[in-house]
């Protein structure tokens, strides 16, 4: 029995240097994410720097695409209800740009299919 208790005063008497022990582990552990984290802000700087320059660059040339294209885009919007049921544009040969229909309305409403591979008449 003097064993057990002697186990146990000692458990007692060493859980607050463990508990203090695993404080300062943690703060450790904070502290070294903190400094991570600084550093890798850090790295990080001139690469944002660099992307800020760029969307600088090509927002006049967004504001453009969106002035031409934007009724086109529009009118496109309004003749589709549902895009889940178109699937992913082709470019044909000749440069035209088609959207197929998955399911097919009716067996007539099948867009033509694209040609075979060979030379384009211009």
């Amino acid at each position: 029995m003097k064993p057990i208790a002697a186990v146990l005063c000692l458990a007692v008497l060493t859980a607050p240097a463990a508990a203090q022990e695993a404080d300062e582990g943690l703060s450790l552990m904070e502290e070294g994410a903190r400094l991570f984290f600084r550093g890798l802000m850090s790295e990080m700087d001139p690469a944002l720097e660099e992307l800020e320059g760029m969307a600088d660059d090509m927002l006049p040339l967004l504001r453009e695409l969106r002035a031409e294209m934007g009724p086109a885009f529009r009118r496109l919007l309004e003749e589709v209800d549902d895009w889940s049921a178109y699937r992913a544009p082709e470019i044909l040969p000749n440069g035209d740009i088609i959207l197929r229909r998955k399911v097919p309305l009716t067996p007539d409403d099948e867009a033509p299919e694209a040609p075979e591979e060979g030379p384009v008449d211009l």
